[in-house]
């Protein structure tokens, strides 16, 4: 079972990590980080730990709810700020912008499930404008050259505009596909508000933000930046889910194992196979500088006896119970079935990648929910 391993290597890293030497201990974390699709530990560049944008907490606290991401097949979602550069002063007002964002750190494994322009709305002011707007969103496809040629733009969203509250989003989705797959062909995106009417006429103020106002504070600014969040689907998610492997698949079947237990003895409980507690706490690993949240989880572990006959409430295969039965004839012959994970369920974290990017990703198979003999 791949995903007991998993939680397996967990609980041994955290376990002995205070009696392992440098070298085994290096080894058991790299072979954690493996499982975790990281090839190397994440080392954020900034001290202090820049904030998390509040999209990225929501996120992370409906996916911790849900043991989801909300885009299908989807088991990690990035989230990237503007990077500004000497093509901003081409753009001086607020209804027109390129918003450029570096998609680089993103592992070439990864595909693209979707991704979402997220732009806050313009403070109220009664002297803004009440008219319905339209947000449109281009690809710059190809940049124009001053006096030579315009820019090639490929239209991404349109997104109709009233004064309110709440941020906007708008798909950005296809563009992420296209830098992906041809990182030297990303020029950024343009955003466009215009009027909602036939004429399309450009507004002077739009109810979103694309662009920071001079001598805007750097802190509310930050809280206000568009963001792009990028959700995609890594080798080992995709693998599972092409064999079935899904949460929702390992839940069901979770919920018909369930079926009816029995109640037993409190000592019979203490001593057959049964979840038993283990609390992972990322600081123990020192890991509590790149990893947000959460800053520990409960693992559990499966520890007991799998004694004949086999209850129902051990789940046991039936080859386990033949070879419960086998070794209860002739214990020489073959060892008792063992105590492990019959249900796993998925955790989500939040951490900063090497360029202080927030990473959302969902882990698969990382805590017990129920043991069993196999």
């Amino acid at each position: 079972m791949r995903g007991a391993c998993a939680c397996a290597v967990v609980c041994a890293l955290v376990a002995v990590c205070g009696a392992l030497d440098a070298d085994t201990r290096a080894a058991a974390e790299r072979h954690l980080l493996a499982l975790m699709g990281l090839d190397r530990r994440p080392s954020p560049r900034a001290a202090p730990r820049p904030p998390v944008p509040r999209a990225m907490r929501l996120l992370y606290e409906g996916a911790a709810a849900a043991h989801s991401l909300p885009r299908a097949a989807a088991n990690t979602a990035r989230s990237f700020t503007h990077q500004p550069s000497h093509l901003d002063h081409r753009f001086p007002n607020e209804h027109r912008f390129r918003l450029y964002f570096n998609l680089t750190a993103v592992p070439q494994d990864e595909s693209a499930r979707g991704a979402d322009l997220v732009l806050q709305r313009a403070s109220s002011d009664p002297l803004r404008s009440s008219s319905s707007q339209r947000l449109l969103l281009y690809d710059v496809v190809r940049p124009g050259r001053r006096g030579h040629s315009a820019p090639l733009l490929r239209l991404l969203d349109s997104v109709p505009l009233r004064d309110g509250e709440g941020p906007v989003t708008a798909d950005a989705v296809g563009a992420a596909r296209r830098w992906l797959a041809e990182p030297n062909q990303n020029h950024g995106l343009l955003v466009r508000v215009v009027e909602d009417a036939p004429t399309g006429a450009d507004v002077r103020a739009p109810h979103v933000r694309v662009r920071r106002r001079a001598g805007e504070d750097e802190r509310a600014w930050r809280a206000d930046q568009p963001l792009l969040l990028l959700y995609t689907e890594d080798t080992r998610a995709r693998e599972a889910r092409e064999r079935g492997d899904t949460p929702i698949a390992r839940m069901r079947r979770a919920a018909q194992r369930r079926g009816h237990r029995a109640h037993h003895r409190r000592k019979e409980v203490r001593e057959t196979c049964q979840r038993r507690p283990l609390f992972v706490d990322f600081a123990d690993v020192g890991w509590s500088d790149w990893i947000v949240a959460p800053q520990g989880y409960d693992a559990f572990y499966c520890q007991g006896d799998c004694p004949f006959p086999l209850a129902d409430h051990l789940n046991g295969t039936n080859h386990a119970i033949v070879q419960t039965l086998v070794n209860s004839v002739n214990p020489a012959a073959v060892p008792k079935a063992c105590c492990v994970p019959t249900q796993l369920s998925s955790i989500s974290m939040l951490y900063m990648d090497d360029v202080n990017n927030v990473v959302l990703k969902n882990y698969q198979d990382m805590a017990v929910v129920g043991c069993g003999c196999r």
